[in-house]
């Protein structure tokens, strides 16, 4: 069982990834709505085995969570995937120089999250 902790202030699409993956019966998904409540959920100690982090979040964005995973010990072993609506190059560029394993535009197709999820756990 795979751990998938998604990361979106979006509710609806917190809810369409949480579809997505949950119709495969080795993930297992956990949702946060906020940087914040993605920090607290690490902290409980759950093994996490991917991340999917949205990048524009009020509070504490996506990038500012990231910077903080890469600071711990533990936490900076989790691959991260982004997920974002911006095709901007500078955002993909930025993501790739502070760890993430890739991103995913937002809004996605199920088959391309899957597909993405799944390299990602294997690798």
């Amino acid at each position: 069982m795979y751990n998938i902790l998604i990361v979106d202030d979006d509710d609806m699409m917190l809810k369409m990834a949480e579809f997505t993956l949950t119709q495969i019966p080795e993930y297992n998904v956990i949702k946060a709505n906020s940087g914040l409540q993605c920090l607290r959920t690490l902290q409980s100690g759950d093994k996490i085995d991917l991340i999917l982090l949205d990048i524009q979040m009020p509070g504490m964005d996506g990038i500012k969570v990231m910077e903080l995973i890469q600071k711990h010990d533990y936490w900076n072993q989790i691959p991260v995937i982004f997920l974002t609506a911006s095709s901007d190059k500078s955002t993909v560029m930025r993501a790739g120089k502070m760890g993430a394993i890739g991103y995913i535009k937002k809004p996605f197709v199920p088959e391309d999250l899957v597909q993405r999820v799944e390299t990602s756990l294997k690798a």
